[in-house]
């Protein structure tokens, strides 16, 4: 393969042959990371089963993956416009696949959470990549507006398929075979993708400096670590030590970054407003939905009692209304204004998760399939116009690493909304009050009241679960409430950053070194 410096284009360069079908590629990259972060909450409860998990070790397990791959997604992304974001991508999907074995066939919990880990190293390879080659496929900017409505519909798309494919999975086979229907995208990616994806790198990219991707893992997963701990447990000494460190390690990242003459991260990319306030609405959107979002699932099968296929399809108005709206996100932003459809999907997926406050056991479907339909426009809206104002923010040579910088908010908001509101969820269900005799395992997990009131009798049995699930349910309302209140401060916070922003309506000229 050869490489040559492209140069200015002339019009009908700005369109490359088989645009589309590379765009169907990178798709596959997309279902393959939302497909898993969405099963593993469907799989939660026989995880929790299974492999019987602490409270604290469940957490981990849901948000170990969120950790590491924010930590290195700035590095993998600089790192794709050093080597070929070509090849990083499927290297990233190889691994990624190998990886998703692990996860199938752990057998305790530590194990299981290091598999998770292990799966953010590969999956930091995958969404920056993505999307920087969207920006280097697509220079027309109304195509690319849509190519990247296309990107986020597949991720909200693989949020809807992984539901039900894992239900069907879950009712059939044992919990691990979720994990498994990685292998066949992986596969199908890696053959189709070494075919189609053009390669393309920054033409003068620097050294790829290793002590700045240490002190950017470093440095948020200890800042991370800390909050979630302290959310948990409250103020201890292990929290503050690792907050501290973690703190100092991204002090000395971004002294290192203004020091550098290539840095992984050129931080004047936040001095323009535009890229701040699209980082800082998707980092505020996903930090006030996943929190929710992980517990969802758990309320569905183990509040509600619907079997693991049902609570998928119960899921899927989210899915279709994010596609909906991603698929004409661009077109609305163009005809009103960016933060006219950002600051709007931002109110809309607050004011939703507001009417979830009023959820108790026997809420019925109605209900929850329009807060999840609305949810999923609102955010469909949001994430696509803020990832369209983030790539043009950028020259094309440093898509990648700005697109991990919009990856690594949506990774860190999920990490944090984990923590934060997941913990919420986690403090209100262990204050509940049980029969005499409630195990300890019980109030670890809703699963583990689940798990232990199989072995009581009858009656202590009901009182025990009807203890667990009220104050489980009274635990996500509070969340429901605390995710609403984050959401419209996110959506005030857009309106004023983005004022002014437009869309690109000229095509550019590509900078970057490409080979055929």
């Amino acid at each position: 393969m050869t490489a040559t410096l492209r140069p200015a284009c002339p019009a009908a360069e700005t369109k490359r042959p088989g645009r589309w079908l590379a765009l169907a590629v990178l798709v596959l990259a997309v279902l393959l990371v939302a497909v898993d972060a969405t099963v593993l909450g469907l799989a939660t409860p026989y995880i929790s089963e299974d492999l019987a998990p602490t409270g604290t070790q469940l957490l981990w397990i849901g948000d170990v993956y969120s950790f590491v791959i924010a930590g290195l997604l700035i590095s993998m992304g600089s790192l794709g416009d050093r080597v070929g974001r070509k090849r990083i991508l499927l290297a990233g999907a190889t691994a990624f696949g190998a990886v998703s074995v692990l996860n199938a066939y752990a057998a305790t919990p530590e194990l299981m959470i290091a598999a998770r880990a292990l799966l953010g190293v590969a999956g930091a390879t995958l969404m920056p990549a993505t999307l920087a080659l969207i920006r280097n496929l697509f220079h027309d900017p109304r195509e690319r507006s849509l190519a990247v409505g296309v990107w986020g519909a597949a991720a909200s798309a693989g949020a809807a398929v992984g539901p039900v494919t894992g239900g069907l999975l879950l009712e059939h086979f044992w919990w691990g075979s979720v994990f498994l229907i990685n292998l066949p995208v992986m596969a199908l990616l890696v053959l189709v993708g070494s075919r189609l994806l053009p390669e393309s790198r920054n033409p003068d990219p620097g050294p790829w400096d290793l002590l700045s991707v240490v002190l950017s893992l470093a440095g948020t997963v200890g800042v991370v670590y800390a909050v979630k701990e302290t959310a948990a447990h409250g103020f201890a000494r292990e929290a503050l030590g690792a907050g501290l460190l973690g703190a100092a390690a991204l002090l000395g990242f971004v002294r290192r970054q203004l020091a550098l003459p290539v840095p992984l991260l050129d931080l004047r990319l936040f001095a323009r407003r535009g890229f701040s306030g699209a980082v800082l609405a998707d980092l505020l959107t996903v930090l006030g939905l996943s929190g929710l979002v992980f517990f969802l699932s758990q309320y569905l099968q183990l509040v509600q009692g619907r079997r693991p296929f049902e609570a998928g399809l119960a899921e899927l108005p989210a899915a279709v209304g994010a596609v909906a709206a991603g698929l004409v996100a661009g077109r609305a932003a163009r005809r009103f204004s960016v933060r006219a459809v950002v600051c709007g999907g931002l109110a809309a997926v607050g004011l939703a998760l507001a009417a979830l406050t009023v959820v108790d056991r026997s809420t019925g479907y109605p209900l929850l399939g329009a807060v999840l339909l609305v949810v999923g426009a609102g955010a469909g809206f949001s994430f696509t116009v803020t990832a369209d104002v983030i790539l043009t923010s950028v020259p094309g040579e440093r898509a990648g690493a700005a697109s991990a910088v919009s990856e690594t908010a949506y990774e860190l908001g999920a990490a944090l909304g984990i923590a934060l509101l997941g913990s919420l969820v986690t403090g209100v269900y262990r204050d509940f009050t049980g029969p005499a005799g409630t195990p300890a395992e019980a109030r670890e997990s809703l699963g583990g009241a689940v798990e232990a009131a199989a072995d009581l009798p009858a009656h202590t049995s009901a009182a025990l679960l009807d203890a667990a699930r009220q104050s489980f349910v009274d635990g996500l309302a509070l969340a429901a409430g605390v995710g609403a209140a984050v959401l419209l401060a996110a959506a005030v916070a857009a309106w004023f950053l983005l004022r002014g922003q437009r869309l690109e309506d000229g095509a550019e000229r590509p900078r970057d070194v490409v080979g055929e």
